[in-house]
């Protein structure tokens, strides 16, 4: 069976789809392939046909923390943004991993569950928010989480406990053994649902406040060095507003880099490169990024 093969079972497959179209950098290159699979079956189906055909496979969720170069990416893309129910019981949600993890926080909220607040306004997905390990204002994704199902890339489902998933600062397990989240389980704790909406619309208002959303971008570029805080190094060192092409080191929040108008991927990676290197120069450090870079060289 051939990919598009598939079209017959009712996936949504696509061939020589630009990239750019979804993440939120506006930027990228074409997927040989693109898929967009709603339920678990269809996912094995795709999953099974790349590796009997061994085809290359790529998973992304909302492609919000994400650069894909210009050159695009060869093989399967599949983006899990149609996976995307939500199940309350007792003081657990269980989300599917395209899943905006807005969505997942808000229904926590309305049920009465405290825990996943600081999430409010991170516009990755659930799948995302695993894969990295994603936080903000004090909380991470690791905190909350109960378990994790995947369907590895051999095909076998397996669910992990919060341990097994081996979470430290911007990292899971599935960084290192490329298993693909399916849903994932956080349990949270009954508070006053009023409070828990104020708390999570009161850091929205901060985040408008302190980040440059009028912008495309892909949120925050750089982890954060151990002793130090990026915005400030670079704001230091004279980059903040340093623009290339269409990619500009924000003035609003110089840990950002935003799209002020016909960025290319190749803006944002060179600008991120010049960072790194005058970072390096001025102060010694290494600076990594927490954004994800993807995609043929």
């Amino acid at each position: 069976m051939e990919l598009l093969d598939l079209r017959k079972d009712g996936i949504d497959i696509q061939k020589q789809i630009p990239l750019s179209k979804y993440t939120f950098t506006k930027t990228g290159g074409p997927a040989e392939y693109l898929a967009f699979p709603k339920d678990l079956d269809e996912l094995k189906k795709l999953v099974q046909v790349t590796r009997e055909k061994n085809i290359p496979l790529t998973v992304i969720g909302n492609a919000s923390n994400l650069i894909i170069r210009d050159s695009g990416i060869a093989g399967l893309v599949i983006i899990l943004t149609e996976m995307k129910k939500i199940t309350v019981k007792a003081n657990t949600v269980t989300a599917e991993a395209g899943t905006r993890i807005i969505d997942t926080a808000f229904t926590a909220a309305r049920a009465g569950l405290s825990g996943l607040e600081f999430a409010a306004g991170i516009p990755g997905s659930v799948g995302g928010a695993i894969f990295m390990n994603a936080g903000a204002y004090g909380g991470e994704t690791q905190n909350v989480v109960q378990s994790v199902n995947v369907l590895t890339r051999d095909g076998e489902f397996k669910t992990y406990s919060n341990k097994e998933m081996n979470f430290s600062y911007r990292h899971s397990l599935v960084q290192d053994n490329k298993a693909i989240v399916v849903s994932a389980t956080f349990g949270l704790k009954h508070g006053d649902k009023l409070k828990i909406l104020d708390e999570m619309h009161y850091l929205n208002a901060l985040r408008r406040y302190k980040q440059p959303l009028e912008y495309p971008s892909c949120g925050s570029v750089f982890k954060r060095p151990t002793g130090h805080f990026v915005g400030p190094m670079i704001i230091k060192a004279g980059l903040q507003g340093k623009q290339i092409g269409g990619a500009q080191n924000s003035t609003k929040h110089a840990g950002f880099i935003v799209n002020k108008g016909g960025a290319t991927a190749t803006d944002y990676l060179n600008l991120i490169h010049l960072i790194q290197k005058v970072i390096k120069e001025k102060f010694g450090i290494d600076l990594h990024t927490e954004v994800r870079i993807i995609g043929k060289n």
